[in-house]
């Protein structure tokens, strides 16, 4: 009598699927502060734009002069004076930088007193002091080369441009002093080891280096710089602010006018603003692993998200 022995064991059974853990839901958090905030800055927003659209402006003036001939002209005065302004700003600065870390107590002291004191006194005093020193200093004497009365040698031009860039130098060296700082010490000493003087230092290893800390304040200056030329109506030099003056006390519309100047400043400044992304993004090339993305880029991001159609991964 032959017996069937079944030889499969527990091991043999294939053993039964265990329910897997339920797909937690999750429900983002209600932020109702930020709604009420919202709606709050909107409400505030549209009282504004009422109350200026109920007064007595007249709004018609405005895009009437906006390409005004003077205006333009003016624009033209103020970006001129912006960019003579900072090129004396930065190259004053960086030799008062490199002055103030130099090891020799004579010129570190000169530069400090130089940022001590421009930085100590407004912008506007100090306009109105050059355009004013003729009572101190009658005549401009350059030996043969150049003699002539302090009246006729202080135009309006070089007067602005002194108060500004000198002024302008103080807050450069600063920043240039900070973005010098910056680099490791051990680049410097490396580079010497290879046998680099040190201005080759400077040049090659240090300033190119330095630029990433040194760009977005001076970015930041530069737009500064452009509002500031408009306090040079004091010594009627005639820029985008003085213009606008004239042309309001003619028209009988000088409130409006003000607000035309603030347009184009408005205008100007963002167009710096947008050169100063692009440059920042320039020089974070060395450091960051991946570049910020442009605003088009942004844009496109941002419309290619929404037309993606459910279901599809990004």
């Amino acid at each position: 009598m032959t017996v069937d022995i079944d030889k499969t064991g527990p091991e043999d059974t294939p053993p039964t699927p265990k329910a897997g853990p339920e797909a937690i839901k999750a429900i983002p958090v209600r932020h109702y502060g930020r709604y009420v905030s919202a709606v709050v800055a909107i409400a505030l927003f549209v009282a504004i734009v009422y109350a200026f659209s109920q007064g007595k402006i007249n709004w018609g003036a405005v895009p009437e002069y906006f390409f005004d001939q003077r205006i333009l002209d003016g624009v033209g005065q103020t970006l001129i004076l912006t960019v003579l302004s900072m090129a004396i700003g930065i190259i004053g600065g960086i030799l008062l930088a490199v002055m103030r870390l130099s090891k020799n107590p004579v010129t570190s002291s000169i530069a400090w007193f130089y940022i001590w004191f421009f930085r100590g006194t407004p912008v506007l005093v100090q306009l109105v002091v050059w355009f004013n020193l003729g009572l101190v200093f009658e005549y401009i004497n350059l030996g043969p080369f150049y003699r002539d009365e302090w009246s006729d040698f202080m135009t309006p031009l070089l007067t602005a441009l002194l108060g500004l860039g000198l002024n302008e130098a103080a807050y450069m060296a600063e920043i240039c002093r900070a973005g010098l700082l910056s680099v490791d010490e051990g680049q410097t000493e490396a580079s010497h080891a290879l046998g680099m003087s040190h201005g080759k230092t400077l040049r090659r290893i240090v300033i190119p280096q330095a630029m990433r800390v040194i760009v977005p304040p001076t970015g930041n200056e530069v737009i500064n710089m452009l509002k500031t030329t408009s306090l040079v109506s004091v010594v009627q030099f005639s820029e985008l602010f003085r213009q606008a003056q004239d042309i309001g006390q003619t028209s009988g519309a000088p409130v409006e006018m003000y607000f035309l100047a603030a347009a184009w400043y408005l205008v100007l400044t963002s167009i710096l603003s947008v050169g100063q992304y692009y440059l920042e993004r320039y020089y974070a090339r060395g450091s960051s692993r991946s570049l910020p993305p442009t605003p088009l880029q942004k844009i496109k991001a941002t419309v290619f998200s929404v037309r993606r159609p459910k279901g599809v991964a990004a």
